[in-house]
């Protein structure tokens, strides 16, 4: 495995190599068990896999956890160098962002995908995120790239991104990777220090699951659903430190909310447990499955 930290090293090595088929992973780095998922679906897809480790600053807002955000650069390398990456792209801040970013061109998405949810409370947040993963993509220049599902705002960006911008990749969700008590896996779970935290860090699956349960039982209306499932769920005398920011359902591509449930609505949820910001959502005709080769040759002829 190699690991370069400049732009031209990188081009250098991607150039050299006798192959198309390379599969790429952008990653903030604090790697777990979700990241390595991503990593060996682009495994299984490339003959050569690209990861890319980049705290970006850019998505980041001034009240946000820039400075902390953890970056333990030895334990990302060593789970690299285990799931068999070819290269990690590990760039300082300058190499991305040699002029600063006070007079840098973005990318601006659509307001139509990043106006509510998670782009209300985080404002700039998915130009950010829009602008590092073109750059990066440009960089790179992959046949595929790998998203989480976890954050399924962000794909939706990206998604239309590489399709508004005829960019030559192809983009392959991946399915979200859980703890076994539900939570899905996040590099921000390491903020979770006590027992209670944690406890209530669970509430958001249990939220999620609650209200795709009473879809099964034959309940259709939005606010309906979500009234009750709240009321099943969060109990403020029993969780104190959780603050539910959002629970909405949306159309999967345009991300418009819905007032009747249907099979493909993505339910999203976001909450606070203390200081920690938490996202979560699942689809309600999503059942829970690992990912199989079955489900990469779907999502390499979908794509």
């Amino acid at each position: 495995m190699r690991v370069v930290e400049t732009i031209t090293e990188l081009r250098t090595l991607r150039n050299a190599w006798p192959t198309d088929n390379v599969a790429f992973v952008p990653t903030m780095g604090a790697l777990h068990a979700g990241h390595a998922s991503l990593i060996e679906m682009a495994r299984q897809i490339g003959s050569k896999v690209i990861v890319s480790i980049f705290v970006n600053p850019l998505q980041f807002g001034p009240k946000e956890d820039f400075k902390r955000y953890p970056r333990p650069r030895e334990n990302d390398l060593s789970l690299c160098q285990e799931l068999g990456v070819d290269l990690v792209f590990y760039p300082k801040e300058d190499e991305l962002y040699p002029n600063g970013m006070e007079i840098l061109t973005v990318i601006e998405p659509p307001p139509s995908l990043t106006l509510q949810l998670c782009g209300a409370s985080r404002p700039g947040h998915f130009t950010g995120v829009a602008t590092v993963v073109l750059k990066l993509l440009n960089i790179v220049q992959p046949d595929f790239a790998v998203f989480g599902k976890k954050d399924a705002q962000q794909l939706a960006v990206i998604q239309r991104m590489v399709n508004d911008l005829n960019l030559p990749v192809t983009i392959l969700p991946a399915p979200t990777v859980r703890e076994s008590d539900g939570l899905a896996m996040s590099s921000r779970n390491k903020y979770l220090v006590s027992a209670s935290d944690r406890q209530q860090a669970r509430l958001l699956h249990r939220l999620l699951q609650n209200v795709r349960q009473l879809y099964q039982q034959g309940m259709e209306t939005t606010q309906e659903a979500f009234a009750l499932a709240q009321e099943q769920t969060l109990d403020e005398s029993l969780y104190p430190d959780f603050q539910l920011e959002y629970l909405a359902a949306v159309h999967p591509e345009t991300f418009q909310p819905v007032e009747l449930l249907e099979p493909d609505t993505l339910i999203l949820v976001a909450a606070k447990v203390g200081q920690t910001r938490l996202i979560d959502n699942l689809a309600l005709n999503e059942a829970p499955s690992a990912t199989s080769s079955g489900d990469l040759h779907h999502l390499l002829q979908s794509g």
